[in-house]
């Protein structure tokens, strides 16, 4: 299997080359398109990939150990298909609209100002996540623990307090509307 150390990929486009595949370790990869790209059993150990387009692009077994997204297109990810050993990802200003992250152990995440709409979080684990300023319009939560996440700058979301954990998770007052949707009241100023 192919070792890539401590490389960088720029501008690179793999729509219709594929990425060779391999183990990529402490790699950058800036301004690439992976969209719709297939990067099955990749392994990825502390890489960045920053102003990437990965949407559509498939994850079966793919590793993501320590490998942080900042300011990529990531629409329709299928994370829960990817390698769950090891697994530690985090996300600012990424765009992951319907993605999906059903059943994964993703204790202490970031999502920061990130666009998770209609994401599927169901039975996730998000202990501790933290979720400040993304936008979580249509996100699912069923039987997700979010037991210690932060919300107190999440906007949109509809967590419905009997189906999901939430002990000592933290939400501002503006986000109430989100915890009681379901009694079908009103919160006014």
């Amino acid at each position: 299997m192919p070792y890539f150390q401590s490389e960088t990929f720029e501008k690179e486009n793999y729509t219709n080359k594929s990425l060779a595949a391999g183990q990529y370790e402490e790699c950058v990869f800036e301004q690439c398109d992976f969209a719709g790209s297939d990067l099955s059993s990749i392994i990825f150990i502390d890489c960045k990939f920053s102003n990437c387009n990965l949407s559509l692009a498939k994850i079966q077994a793919t590793a993501f150990q320590n490998v942080q997204f900042k300011n990529c297109k990531m629409l329709g990810l299928i994370f829960a298909e990817c390698n769950s050993f090891g697994l530690s990802i985090s996300f600012a200003e990424c765009l992951l609209d319907n993605a999906s992250f059903y059943k994964l152990k993703l204790k202490r995440t970031i999502f920061n100002r990130c666009q998770l709409h209609e994401t599927d979080f169901a039975e996730v684990d998000l202990t501790e996540a933290d979720f400040s300023e993304s936008d979580l319009k249509g996100a699912l939560f069923d039987h997700t623990n979010l037991q210690k996440a932060d919300f107190r700058s999440a906007s949109n979301f509809a967590i419905n307090p009997e189906l999901n954990p939430i002990a000592k998770a933290k939400f501002s007052f503006r986000g109430l509307p989100g915890l009681l949707y379901k009694y079908g009241i009103s919160i006014e100023e």
